[in-house]
């Protein structure tokens, strides 16, 4: 798969947030080939950041596609994040640097917490962040699905700067209160699942939007996100949508639209485990 697959777009059209590519390819649910093809398409495409997790069980697939692309490591923005079963202050420290072997990488630039529960230790989890940051294994730390109250706690006891919390974030759920909390803090905001697991395109409001622009719903909804400061990361493994998703960029909302899609009153949450620290 070569840029004649895909329309390139100057990776320079993509913004960034404190040094990190407000546009990013998802990898959730992606495994093997497909994987690793998605990834060099979308580097070859113009992404240069590109998202990861333990529990995608596909960073080998990552770290091939990166490594496949002609695309130097060094501009790619790589984030991966520790599963919440592996949160101890040992196990943060062992298996990160077991995700680094398998993306064939000297080091992160974004490490996850991927959810406050099950192993999860504020102070020893995130003092072996700490420790993986000063050791330069890591240039960021994230945290995931944390709600303020976690992120308070996060920003008090972790010593290294925490760059952003990866949430559910979309024109169904626009998690105004996590907003507000992380700009208190200059913490970035990414969103998973930013298209609602396809459920944006049957929103009438998107729908006018998109027919104004002669655009996607899916191009529309990237668009507000990127009106409202948040970083996206859409999942795919097909070229047309990693080109689609890409395109978003292209776009400039008007004042006018992004009210219309302010005003929507229906919230949608895909991912809501049991789990979760709003449960």
């Amino acid at each position: 798969m070569t840029l004649n697959d895909v329309d390139a777009i100057d990776s320079t059209l993509c913004p960034t947030a404190n040094g990190m590519p407000m546009l990013g390819l998802g990898t959730w649910q992606a495994s093997g080939d497909d994987c690793t093809n998605a990834v060099r398409t979308a580097l070859e495409c113009g992404y240069r950041h590109i998202d990861t997790a333990q529990g995608y069980d596909n960073e080998d697939a990552v770290g091939a596609g990166i490594a496949q692309s002609d695309v130097d490591r060094d501009d790619v923005f790589l984030a991966t994040k520790v599963s919440s079963s592996n949160l101890s202050h040992e196990d943060v420290l062992e298996t990160t640097r077991d995700s680094l072997d398998r993306l064939g990488v000297e080091s992160i630039d974004l490490l996850y917490v991927h959810w406050p529960s099950r192993t999860y230790d504020p102070e020893g989890t995130l003092s072996a962040f700490s420790q993986l940051y000063d050791e330069g294994l890591i240039e960021n730390v994230g945290v995931s699905n944390f709600e303020p109250d976690q992120l308070e706690q996060a920003v008090d006891l972790c010593d290294a700067p925490i760059l952003a919390n990866q949430v559910e974030c979309h024109p169904l759920l626009p998690q105004e209160h996590i907003r507000e909390a992380c700009a208190n803090h200059d913490i970035e905001v990414v969103a998973y699942s930013p298209l609602a697991r396809g459920s944006i395109v049957d929103q009438p409001e998107i729908q006018d939007v998109a027919a104004k622009h002669d655009v996607t719903e899916i191009q529309v909804s990237l668009a507000w996100l990127r009106e409202k400061g948040i970083t996206a990361i859409p999942k795919s493994v097909t070229p047309e949508h990693i080109r689609d998703n890409w395109r978003s960029l292209t776009l400039d909302l008007e004042s006018e639209d992004v009210a219309q899609i302010d005003a929507i009153d229906e919230t949608s949450r895909e991912i809501d485990p049991d789990y979760a620290p709003w449960n």
